[in-house]
């Protein structure tokens, strides 16, 4: 206390407007700051100084103030502001200084703002140790704190601050983060973001390389844990979330930065947005954000996926999905303020871009396939959210489920088949976790009554595996069923024999053999369950021929429900085969009610009973149990397959003698679905041809390929094909016009077992087909055998392509025809096995000469060829022997059918915009169009040029490679924006050199094909200093 009186003394008896005194009150703020660093005094006592020099520093004049700032400068940065108590004096005597009139500096004079100015500069060049940085940044906070500073001086300052980010310890980097945001309430707002952005971006960076290369590092580059990166940028995120709540100006600058490009977005970033979003003024608009980033980013990553030119350009791809799954995979270091940001994310994704009712506000039919557009992928990448979210945090798991069961519930009117996708992955992934919410499951099967029946069956057959582990969830499944079997609404009903049949599918009697093509695994990480240690044998029996029981009463029912059953029980009776004695015994008594036992009498089947009338209208009551009896079990006991056999050995012989008037069919029946009379009529129709097909197939499967059986199965085939002709021709007239054509009741193995046979004939006999097969087509107006046999491959290949593309190695692997002369361990080779068969295949038709020229085949094999050739890489050896073969096709091709040319060169430019740049292809091709048309200006004489002899003049109208050249210049296009968001300077690169030597090119194309001789003309403009660097290239 006597040292604060006699500083108060001195100051007292040194009057500052004098020169004597001016120096005396210097020397003691000299003495003082070094002993209130020293740490000699108590904490007190150095607050109690410094407190008295801070109300005494603007009575210095100029020279001592300057001296003073002098003396904090140097002593920052030799280290001796050890503990930075009088830190606090410093910014003080800065803005003492800035009101000073005039000081010496050097050999001139500035005033007292320059000469701030020049201090900060010197604080901010200084270069420190390391240890030292602390200081520096608690300098650093009272001068932003304290000073007015002006935009250059404040700009010059976060500069230096940010440099310092990548010298500073780990866990120094979050108050300096402070810091700057506090810097921020004054100016350089984006500067400062992008700085902290910036650095994260970076340290994310080191840390993907890490893993992916590990030990190839260099080795004297320290790496930063993981886990210590993950909770120091959860503590900034905090920090940025606080401000932009303080500071509406500063979300707006954040959200700002991503509106226009994602080329800065990384996992730090999209942490950052989800944290914001939480903020309820914001909330919309960072959705609306990530919602066009990731659109964006998977349209760019498909149009670069399908362009060399792009690739070669573009070498880096910056994926907004992988930074989005990065985060949630980051998330779970701590970042509670980021999860519920996910879970908004993942369903505002999936609700978005999600499938969209059909017509009518009906549900699309079908599987939905793999995503393959940028929607698509957008509600995928939904799902993934929160399917990893799910596994990761627990406290969102709720929420997940919630939300999930919710809108199976809800949206009965809009397709649910992502989010049956997704409970389906949840249930597989973490069934035990799935089961600790077992009552929200118990809650969504009292609604079951009240759901579409797709959903109903996506639902019940994603709870299999924990039906198997939970008694009292089967239970009150059981209970729900039974109810539903009373239900007054049609597809309450269907619901309750769908549930039962998957019951039936899932609980396997012990030696039953399933079928490999419909079996299931219900095995994952977390439970290995085998059913029959939690339920023995016995048990699963009787609880099956509990659920048999129940079904029975479905006999009764309508059509629609008998059909469901039937259907039902035939995959019962493949998955579960020791059922098949009760199953048999159900189907038979139900069949004997509509077979006829009298073998001398025609028809085999009484239809009459099929049907039911009430007043006026017709319906099908019956729609006939033969389709679950056609495959009867190996293993089934002696009794019920003679018997069965003879049923159907009989049905088959009587139906080949019967004549469509045995059922009053005839040509000269009525077919109008406007009379009772046509209606019942087209049932009969479709009843007797239901017939044919479970005759088709059983007497298939009997054959054993004997040509007696292939006999009587082709008559079936004949009366089936007369009948179903009858059906179309008589359908088409009247006013009203008749329902979807009747579905095939032929199931997926016959079907499959067929197309194997049609593909050996192709493919061993494509040259061979004896000529009079192809003439007696050709008298008859079929389509001849290869044909077929081309376009039902074109069909599975397609299909298999668009829909399971994983398992396309697969399908060519099964096919036989490939083990002699392909490895089928080798992919590729097989793949390219089958092009080079139909390669020669239509060689063969092009060798022929146009007479022999069979238009159709020829583009049903360019077709074949096209789906087959998406399976190459582009990088590999058999990708440029198919497009050099394709080359010179066209090129050596002189047929003048449009058609097949335009497929020819659909192949081509497919192939091509793969490998290079197509706009030389396109330039020469304009030529040969251009010669071959000629100029619209009669007096020019144009060239003749023969680049590829698929050009001539019945094919040089095409309008396919107009549409090419113009997909080129919408690549430039969208490269122009792209490289104008990365680099917005005017400066040339070579890049923009590439780019206008294609548009160019793309110009001459168009100029060539519209046969003018005009000047440079595009949709692009550009800069006379672009024009000059272009023509000086040249």
């Amino acid at each position: 206390m006597n040292l604060l009186y006699l500083m108060f003394f001195l100051s007292l008896g040194s009057p500052p407007n004098s020169t004597e005194g001016a120096n005396r009150r210097l020397l003691v703020y000299e003495h003082c700051i070094p002993l209130c660093e020293s740490g000699d005094l108590q904490a007190e006592v150095a607050a109690d100084i410094i407190g008295l020099l801070m109300l005494e520093s603007h009575t210095l004049p100029g020279p001592s103030l300057a001296k003073l700032a002098s003396l904090f400068v140097d002593a920052i940065k030799v280290g001796k502001m050890v503990s930075g108590k009088t830190l606090e004096l410093f910014p003080t005597v800065l803005t003492a200084l800035a009101v000073c009139e005039a000081l010496s500096y050097g050999k001139g004079e500035l005033s007292g703002e320059e000469y701030k100015k020049q201090v900060i500069n010197s604080l901010c060049s200084s270069s420190l140790s390391q240890r030292y940085y602390n200081v520096l940044t608690a300098a650093f906070h009272f001068v932003c704190r304290d000073v007015p500073l002006s935009s250059e001086e404040l700009q010059f300052l976060v500069e230096k601050v940010l440099r310092m980010f990548t010298k500073l310890d780990l866990q120094e980097i979050p108050p300096l983060v402070y810091q700057l945001l506090l810097l921020s309430a004054k100016g350089c707002k984006k500067q400062v973001l992008d700085g902290i952005i910036g650095y994260f971006k970076e340290q994310d960076t080191h840390q993907e390389e890490e893993e992916k290369h590990g030990e190839n590092l260099d080795l004297e580059v320290q790496s930063i844990p993981q886990d210590q990166l993950r909770h120091v940028e959860g503590t900034v995120i905090l920090h940025i979330v606080f401000a932009i709540r303080l500071d509406h100006e500063l979300g707006r600058e954040f959200l700002k930065r991503f509106k226009t490009s994602y080329g800065d977005l990384c996992p730090f970033s999209v942490a950052l947005l989800l944290s914001v979003a939480r903020i309820q003024r914001y909330e919309e608009q960072v959705f609306d954000v990530l919602k066009t980033l990731v659109m964006k980013s998977f349209k760019d990553e498909q149009l670069q996926q399908g362009s060399k030119f792009l690739q070669d350009l573009l070498t880096g791809r910056c994926s907004v999905a992988k930074m989005i799954l990065d985060t949630v995979k980051n998330s779970v270091f701590g970042w509670d303020h980021v999860t519920q940001g996910l879970v908004q994310l993942g369903f505002f994704l999936m609700d978005t871009f999600g499938p969209k009712p059909g017509p009518f506000g009906k549900a699309p039919e079908g599987p939905v396939g793999v995503a393959r557009t940028p929607t698509q992928q957008a509600c995928k990448l939904g799902g993934q959210v929160l399917l990893q979210g799910f596994k990761m945090h627990e406290p969102i798991r709720g929420e997940i489920l919630e939300q999930v069961l919710n809108r199976l519930v809800t949206k009965t009117a809009s397709p649910v088949s992502h989010y049956l996708d997704l409970f389906s992955d949840i249930v597989v992934s973490a069934p035990m976790i799935l089961l600790e919410s077992s009552s929200k499951l118990m809650e969504t099967f009292d609604h079951l009554t009240y759901l579409p029946l797709a959903t109903v069956q996506g639902l019940l057959k994603a709870v299999q595996p924990l039906l198997k582990v939970s008694m009292s969830l089967k239970d009150s499944l059981i209970l729900v069923l039974r109810k539903a079997m009373f239900s007054s609404q049609l597809d309450g009903r269907k619901s309750a024999v769908t549930g039962f049949l998957l019951l039936l599918k899932n609980f396997k009697v012990l030696g039953s053999v399933a079928s490999s093509q419909c079996s299931q695994a219900v095995s994952s990480s977390q439970v290995q369950v085998d059913v029959h240690s939690r339920y023995n044998s016995a048990a699963n029996e009787a609880f099956c021929l509990e659920i048999l029981s129940s079904l029975r009463r479905c006999l009764g029912q309508q059509a629609d429900v008998r059909l469901m059953l039937y259907e039902g029980f035939y995959d019962v009776l493949r998955r579960n085969s020791q059922l098949s004695g009760s199953i048999m015994q159900t189907l038979l008594s139900q069949l004997k009610r509509y077979y006829e036992p009298e073998q001398d009498l025609l028809p085999p089947v009484k239809l009459e009973p099929c049907i039911t009338a009430h007043g006026d209208q017709v319906f099908l009551q019956e729609p006939l149990v033969l389709h679950p009896l056609c495959t009867i079990p190996a293993e089934e006991e002696e009794g019920y397959r003679s018997h069965l056999q003879t049923i159907l050995d009989s049905t088959t012989r009587r139906m080949i003698k019967c004549e469509l008037e045995d059922f009053e069919l005839d040509k000269s029946a009525e077919f109008s679905m406007g009379s009772s009379v046509g209606v019942k009529n087209n049932i009969y129709a479709v009843l007797v041809m239901g017939v044919y097909e479970v005759l088709m197939e059983y007497n298939f499967i009997k054959s054993n390929y004997n040509k007696v059986h292939f006999e009587g199965l082709i008559e079936l085939f004949n009366r089936h094909y007369k009948l179903s002709e009858i059906l179309k021709e008589k359908s088409g007239k009247g006013r009203s016009p008749s329902n979807k054509i009747p579905r095939s009741l032929l199931s997926m193995g016959f079907i499959s077992t067929l197309i194997t046979v049609l593909f050996s004939v192709l493919m061993w006999r494509y040259t061979n087909i004896p000529g009079v097969v192809d003439e007696a087509g050709k008298k008859e107006k079929r389509c001849s055998l290869s044909q077929l046999c081309l376009e039902g491959l074109l069909r599975i290949f397609t299909t298999c392509q668009q829909r399971y593309p994983e398992k396309m190695a697969q399908l060519l692997s099964a096919m036989d025809v490939a083990e002699e002369e392909a490895e089928q361990d080798d992919v590729s080779e097989m793949n390219y096995f089958y092009i080079r068969q139909f390669q020669r295949a239509l060689f063969t038709q092009l060798s022929g000469g146009e007479e022999d020229f069979n238009s159709r085949e020829a583009q049903l094999l360019v077709s074949i060829l096209t789906v087959l050739s998406r399976q190459l890489k582009p990088s590999s050896k058999q990708f440029v022997q198919m497009i050099t073969w394709t080359v010179k096709i066209c090129k050596e091709t002189s047929f003048e059918d449009s058609a097949f040319s335009k497929g020819l060169l659909s192949l081509l430019f497919s192939l091509h915009v793969l490998y290079k740049s197509s706009a030389s292809l396109l330039l020469e091709l304009c030529q040969d169009i251009h010669s071959q048309l000629g100029d619209i200006d009669q007096d020019v004489e144009v060239e003749k040029q023969s680049h590829f002899a698929l050009i001539n003049m019945k094919t040089a109208t095409t309008l396919l490679v107009l549409s090419q050249v113009d997909k080129v210049l919408d690549e430039v296009d969208w490269l122009i924006a792209k490289r104008k968001s990365q680099t917005p300077d005017k400066s040339v690169s070579p890049v923009f050199l590439l780019l206008l030597h294609h548009i160019c090119t793309g110009t001459v194309m168009l100029q060539t094909l519209k046969g003018k001789r005009c000047g440079f003309k595009s949709r692009f403009c550009f800069t006379s200093e672009w024009r000059t660097q272009w023509w000086r290239c040249r």
